[in-house]
């Protein structure tokens, strides 16, 4: 039994809901129809260099579609997939999904919030399209429901985020982080592991950065290229700017960042699957995240490894 109240040798992402709701919940992922401020000209074009969002965007979610008609397919579809839920969390998952005006979020957040059985919101967003406002807005509605925010950060390196055309730099994914914990809501973060340029022991060294920003959840992924994107073609000039972790190199590596992660961080994802058609380069093929799951536990137990086994605090002057 570890700090997190289960058997698993490191933080949940079920735990984690069956700690808060007392039960199973499952997320049901909309698209809303936003964009991002750098594919439509504010301040860039083209979008990140290794964006394709399709690749991890379920059939059902076209913008066309109502909210409501999105969750409904959205049940039905996860029905066949795991053991029903009695409640859900709407994560409105494509793009940006706070980069619009106040009054249009309003009406679409308060759309799903009214779907029976609903009982939260997961928000995916960049850290440069949230502002006071809107984030005064969530801590409304997260007086009496579940409110998460989700922040695309991808790499703590400034360099890095230059590379893949990010748009903002750590710095600015830092305040927002801030500005979200301040205001009491659970705040997530993703990030990419193996982006051009950067080393395993950078990859190990930034797990400190990311224990010191006040995160509920992270989710790892591992670089994937994908089809018809700018990172397809950067590929293409120079396949040696990149390197792809055999799954149990990739294991190996995932096990460290455990030891050295914050205990109560919960661990959304890991890895990352997408269907072969979107797939470019090299790639693991058709291993479920399920067989990858199965894979780290087995690694952990082996190795007597667990979440936060070398985690070190950072020091207080106080």
């Amino acid at each position: 039994m570890y700090a997190w109240g289960d058997h698993r040798r490191f933080n949940s992402y079920s735990g984690y809901f069956r700690r808060t709701f007392g039960g199973r919940v499952q997320k049901i992922s909309v698209d809303a129809g936003f964009s991002c401020p750098n594919r439509d000209g504010k301040i860039g074009e083209g979008g990140c260099t290794f964006c394709n969002n399709g690749a991890f965007t379920p059939s059902y979610c076209i913008p066309a579609k109502s909210i409501g008609r999105q969750i409904a397919e959205g049940i039905e579809f996860h029905g066949r997939r795991y053991r029903a839920a009695s409640r859900y969390l709407v994560y409105f998952q494509s793009f940006s999904n706070t980069y619009a005006p106040l009054e249009r979020l309003r009406a679409l957040y308060g759309e799903a919030l009214a779907y029976p059985g609903v009982a939260g919101i997961v928000i995916g967003t960049r850290p440069d399209c949230v502002d006071a406002e809107k984030l005064d807005y969530l801590a409304e509605i997260a007086r009496d429901r579940y409110v998460a925010v989700e922040f695309g950060i991808e790499s703590t390196c400034d360099e890095t985020l230059r590379a893949v055309n990010r748009g903002h730099d750590f710095a600015c994914a830092r305040r927002a982080v801030e500005m979200a914990a301040e205001r009491g809501l659970h705040v997530g973060a993703h990030f990419i592991l193996g982006l051009p340029g950067e080393t395993d022991e950078m990859l190990l060294e930034q797990v400190a950065t990311i224990n010191s920003l006040p995160l509920t959840t992270v989710k790892f992924h591992q670089l994937q290229v994908f089809r018809g994107t700018p990172m397809a073609a950067q590929y293409d000039a120079d396949p040696r700017r990149f390197r792809f972790w055999e799954v149990g190199q990739y294991i190996d590596l995932f096990v460290e960042i455990l030891r050295r992660l914050r205990p109560d961080l919960v661990v959304e994802r890991f890895a990352s699957e997408a269907p072969p058609r979107y797939h470019y380069g090299r790639n693991w093929g058709l291993i479920r995240n399920e067989t990858l799951l199965a894979m780290l536990e087995k690694r952990l137990e082996e190795r007597g490894a667990y979440q936060g086994e070398i985690f070190i605090p950072l020091c207080s002057n106080h």
